[in-house]
């Protein structure tokens, strides 16, 4: 079977694409011009319609190149912040889809279809809610004012590169974008004022339209100069600093239109969010590079100390920690604890999911799941769990319900079609474990791959009418976006 690599996309690679990548939502740098007008130029060469199916061939080279974290929790959170800010732009046009990448580099970046990616990172360097908010802010601006595809058009105006070109490039540097920097560096494709003032008037733009998303959602309109000027002191003479300094550069003017456009605003004391110490928490314990014993450390001289924001959140970190090194019955008092102060916290549930799980306390896991999915029947952290749950008590036909229902309200994320596969093999059901499997490798771009699977599944299917038209549907599709996928080569 055939997989999209970067390889395959060398040859589209140009200095004129990279610079095009880097005037979008990927890299950016700055300056105090004039904002431009919007403008309809890049409507006229992209179609919303365009830009969705570009950034959905996007995000699915993104899942077979780069660590994406498919945690329900860490993603409900970061969906749920990013859609109230969302809810407080203006111009909205397209859905937004928030993801996280398992890198400790602080990045985080924007492309077509509202997809928005987050390194875990930026959760362990940003001090509170409001500085994460002021990054998500920023990137959803420029999805808003359709940075990428307006770069895209003035770009193709001055050069001969075809927009297919371009796009492939931009592919391989979203994929990689190590890649498109080192290239940038052997360039001069932005030398031109040209390039780099169209540019900076994206960035301009995005900050002050940021600026405004972030103050309406409520929070600290302070936040965006308070992280990025501890930024720019913390890596000022480092010879290599975090990747969001190489994409986002930060000199002095910047970071100084920060405050004076927060000055603008009256005070406004926000408090930190318990829910994002408590993201950070389980990003710093699962998600990083500390060692076990470093993070129980870590918590545990947080709490004598007392040198926390909320001493629950480094307790339920203490608790994560003392899971990983196979403590459980020490973690699972602690999660009892919290889960008294506030029964209904998805990330103390999910937790003592999986300690009733480790000791196959199945029948408890699943009354405390079903009872929280009374009160939130679309959270996919409780469906996921509770789905997973029956599927490890032997009970798959509970499952699969609660996965279809998931993933009609999520068709990106993996993790559905992971335990429904598990869930039909547990059945003996091959014809649709199969299926499963072909959805998977789809969302990888690995689509020959998933006409294999489906060509298995249409073995298993017969005398089934529905299934077998089913799949032939199915694979009819994915024939036709592995072709459209060869506009990238």
């Amino acid at each position: 079977m055939r997989k999209l690599s970067l390889s395959s996309f060398s040859k589209a690679l140009t200095a004129t694409a990279i610079s095009i990548v880097l005037a979008g939502s990927i890299a950016h740098s700055f300056a105090n011009n004039d904002l431009p007008d919007l403008g309809t130029a890049a409507v006229n060469t992209f179609s919303l319609e365009k830009e969705s199916v570009y950034g959905d061939a996007y995000m699915r080279v993104i899942r077979s190149s780069t660590p994406v974290l498919n945690d329900p929790v860490l993603s409900q959170y970061l969906s749920e912040l990013g859609n109230k800010l969302v809810a407080n732009a203006t111009g909205v046009k397209t859905p937004f889809y928030f993801f996280l990448l398992r890198n400790d580099e602080i990045n985080a970046f924007a492309f077509f279809g509202g997809h928005v990616g987050v390194h875990t990172g930026l959760f362990l360097n940003a001090d509170n809610e409001s500085e994460l908010a002021s990054v998500l802010a920023h990137e959803i601006s420029h999805v808003t004012q359709r940075h990428l595809a307006r770069s895209l058009e003035a770009q193709q105006k001055s050069s001969t590169a075809t927009i297919a070109g371009m796009l492939g490039a931009i592919l391989l540097t979203i994929a990689a974008p190590q890649v498109g920097i080192a290239a940038l560096a052997t360039t001069q494709a932005l030398a031109t004022q040209s390039s780099i003032n169209y540019t900076r008037l994206h960035e301009k733009e995005a900050d002050r339209i940021g600026m405004q998303i972030l103050v309406d959602a409520g929070f600290d309109p302070n936040a965006a100069a308070t992280f990025f000027g501890q930024l720019a002191v913390r890596y000022r003479f480092s010879t290599t600093p975090p990747q969001m300094l190489l994409t986002h550069p930060l000199p002095e003017s910047r970071i100084t239109e920060a405050r004076n456009r927060a000055a603008q605003y009256p005070e406004r004391h926000v408090p930190d969010s318990l829910l994002y110490q408590l993201a950070k928490a389980r990003i710093q314990v699962r998600f990083s590079s500390f060692s076990d014993d470093a993070a129980l450390s870590l918590f545990e001289q947080q709490l004598k100390k007392r040198e926390y924001t909320h001493k629950d959140a480094a307790l339920y970190g203490k608790a994560l920690a003392l899971f990983r090194l196979e403590k459980f019955e020490q973690a699972e008092v602690i999660i009892d604890e919290l889960l008294k102060k506030d029964d209904n916290n998805l990330f103390y549930i999910d937790t003592k999911t999986d300690l009733l799980a480790q000791k196959k306390a199945y029948p408890q896991a699943i009354a405390l799941l079903e009872s929280q999915r009374k009160l939130k029947p679309t959270s996919q952290v409780i469906n996921i769990n509770l789905a997973n749950i029956y599927v490890e008590a032997n009970q798959p036909t509970k499952a699969i319900p609660l996965l279809e229902e998931t993933i009609f309200l999520d068709k990106q994320n993996m993790l559905p079609y992971q335990i429904m596969s598990d869930a039909y093999r547990k059945l003996d059901n091959k014809a649709l474990e199969y299926y499963s499997n072909a959805e998977i490798m789809a969302l990888t771009a690995n689509y020959q791959g998933a006409i294999d699977q489906l060509n298995y599944a249409y073995r298993y299917s017969e005398g089934k009418t529905l299934q077998l038209a089913r799949i032939e549907a199915r694979i009819r599709q994915f024939r036709q976006a592995d072709r459209e996928m060869d506009q990238f080569k």
